[in-house]
């Protein structure tokens, strides 16, 4: 699916730079820090970047990975108010880039009474594939 398409199911006004971040995002095929994601797009200033990953976090447009950094990934939901592909991911202790586990979700977790979970994530560390070998 076209990147226009996605931000516009989201409700992401299109603008050069949002354009081209989220394409730097899609082209990634994994999570990227900020520091990762200035440097795909070296044109646009790191305020400018900041913003459109907050706009794309409040729209849904992006999965926000906590961790140190924090980390953004494209989210294809179809869906501008709640996430339906949420996925499990992998952080590799020795290279520090984190991985899509897109095949496996991210399992259910019923919350007690009272609590409100605004977000889900699960995270998995370890080695990955290409340090392990």
């Amino acid at each position: 699916m076209k990147v226009e398409h996605l931000m516009a199911e989201h409700g992401v006004k299109v603008t050069a730079n949002r354009l081209l971040i989220a394409r730097a995002l899609e082209q990634a095929g994994r999570p990227l820090s900020m520091m990762e994601l200035e440097a795909q797009v070296e044109s646009i200033d790191k305020s400018n970047v900041f913003r459109s990953l907050m706009a794309f976090k409040d729209a849904h447009l992006v999965h926000v990975l906590d961790g140190d950094p924090v980390r953004y990934e494209l989210c294809h939901s179809h869906h501008q108010d709640h996430d339906d592909d949420l996925h499990v991911h992998f952080f590799c202790v020795k290279c520090h880039k984190t991985y899509c586990l897109e095949e496996i979700p991210v399992p259910p977790v019923q919350a007690p009474e009272g609590y409100q979970v605004q977000e889900e994530s699960y995270l998995l560390r370890g080695i990955c594939p290409q340090c392990a070998g």
